[in-house]
């Protein structure tokens, strides 16, 4: 008997959030290992037996590890384990799609991924003090100046690669749907174009989309009433 795929993955993950839904819209079936950041599971010794970098998430196949999102979104398609729609097999729209994956690191990651360390992550765990102004403001900016890319490069379509959602509009709404927990909100009037990408994304994704997002959601609202 075959053994069944294992995604290592947390919620508070944007790339676990990307290929947990990759698989779930692709009907695949997987067995969902949760590794919780926030007790710092990813750091135990028999995590590291199951990704050497101790990151998340981590795909296991057998006796066949592998870490980084975007190589397990290739090696699933490859073992036709996802959709034709999440990841295509036509020669130029998979491309298109990977040049936006290769693209996506340093000009949406970092920006948000920086924004939401510094501005919720750290600060609610006690590692570091609440930023000033000024660094919020900069952080802030850094991220708009991404949102800007994508306003003007890439939301020609209703979704990144045409008319269609795929996995390069999960991992890149996933990097910005976080920034919620910092209260930061995409300005409709400033980014019209991403603003009504970001709540397709969501239609299209749902049911799966609430599952995964349901902390970002709940944590949000909370932040909100303070």
């Amino acid at each position: 008997m075959a053994q069944a795929l294992k995604l290592y993955y947390d919620f508070l993950s944007p790339p676990s959030r990307a290929v947990w839904l990759a698989l779930k819209l692709s009907k695949t079936q997987f067995e969902a290992c949760p590794v919780a950041l926030r007790k710092r599971e990813q750091l135990t010794d028999e995590y590291k037996k199951i990704n050497r970098f101790q990151k998340l998430p981590a795909l296991v196949d057998g006796s066949f590890h592998l870490s980084e999102s975007v190589a397990m979104i290739r090696y699933l398609a490859d073992k036709n384990k996802l959709s034709q729609q999440i990841y295509p097999k036509d020669l130029e729209t998979r491309a298109r799609v990977d040049e936006y994956l290769m693209w996506q690191f340093r000009n949406v990651h970092v920006p948000c991924g920086t924004y939401f360390l510094k501005g919720w992550l750290l600060p609610i765990n006690g590692l570091a003090p609440k930023p000033k102004p000024e660094v919020v403001a900069k952080l802030v900016k850094d991220v708009e100046t991404s949102l800007d890319l994508l306003e003007r490069f890439w939301m020609n379509d209703d979704y990144l690669v045409g008319d269609k959602l795929t996995v390069a509009d999960l991992s890149c709404s996933s990097e910005i749907e976080q920034l919620r927990l910092c209260q930061f909100h995409v300005n409709e009037r400033q980014f019209p174009k991403v603003a009504k990408w970001l709540e397709r994304v969501r239609i299209a994704s749902k049911p799966y989309n609430d599952i995964a997002y349901e902390f970002v959601n709940q944590k949000a609202k909370q932040a909100a009433k303070l």
